[in-house]
């Protein structure tokens, strides 16, 4: 009989695009799964369906959480409009969803990555402020869309410089919107060589990390590489304390 493994890789969720074909679709790039998986986690996909129950319920089958890429933000929906006209705005029920998802992922200490879109939610999820259009937001601001890639440096002593282990390095940018402040909870933990935020992380949190490109774009080996294995491992130490937690019951 083959030994039992008491250390099981960890389930990461992973929240995707609602789109229209008619009826609504679950729609998510293999690249984020196929990335948890070589940094040793299980991924799953979450589709934006029920209220902050049923994402509570979620989040407790879960170890890690990862936000990938996504459209614009609504912002007259959260109060921060008026909206860019030229966002391509994300569904209602799917950044309602989200939000609760993120903000409840914080809450409870659970291990989570944002990228692109999902980096900006979780700073709207805690106060940050937006650029809502770039260039013009910043004007005469180097290009950050199209899969573009320009340089970042990272802030010392942070948890990026850390799980990067560098001080710079190229990243492949996909995004029009940015945020101009983090709330008070969150640091900036990289900018580009203009100043623009392009990697934050919370104050007090076992793994709260958000960056503004895709690493998932890099080639295997990069030191992005290092991302996905940090949400893996710290979600993998949730899970062994929640394991320990259960067995003393």
């Amino acid at each position: 009989m083959a030994a039992m493994d008491t250390n099981p890789a960890p389930l990461i969720g992973i929240n995707g695009l609602l789109v229209d074909r008619g009826k609504p679709c679950l729609e998510l790039a293999t690249r984020y799964a196929d990335s948890v998986l070589k940094a040793g986690g299980i991924p799953l996909v979450l589709p934006p369906v029920g209220g902050p129950g049923d994402v509570a319920r979620t989040l407790d089958r879960l170890d890690g959480l990862l936000l990938t890429g996504g459209d614009d933000f609504d912002m007259d929906r959260i109060g921060a409009g008026p909206t860019h006209p030229t966002a391509t705005k994300t569904p209602a029920e799917k950044q309602d969803w989200d939000f609760v998802l993120a903000r409840r992922a914080v809450e409870v200490g659970m291990p989570v990555l944002g990228i692109c879109y999902g980096m900006q939610l979780l700073g709207l999820a805690e106060g940050a402020a937006m650029h809502q259009h770039l260039p013009e937001d910043v004007p005469g601001c180097q290009e950050h869309g199209g899969s573009v890639e320009h340089p970042v440096r990272v802030e010392p002593g942070s948890k990026l410089a850390g799980l990067l282990r560098v001080e710079e390095l190229p990243v492949v940018s996909r995004h029009h919107q940015a945020l101009s402040g983090t709330g008070p909870d969150w640091s900036v933990a990289a900018r580009d060589g203009e100043g623009l935020i392009e990697a934050i992380e919370r104050r007090d949190h076992p793994f709260a990390v958000g960056v503004q490109w895709h690493p998932e774009l890099s080639y295997e080996g990069s030191p992005h590489d290092g991302l996905f294995r940090g949400l893996v491992a710290a979600a993998a130490m949730r899970a062994a304390r929640t394991g320990m937690q259960h067995a003393a019951r």
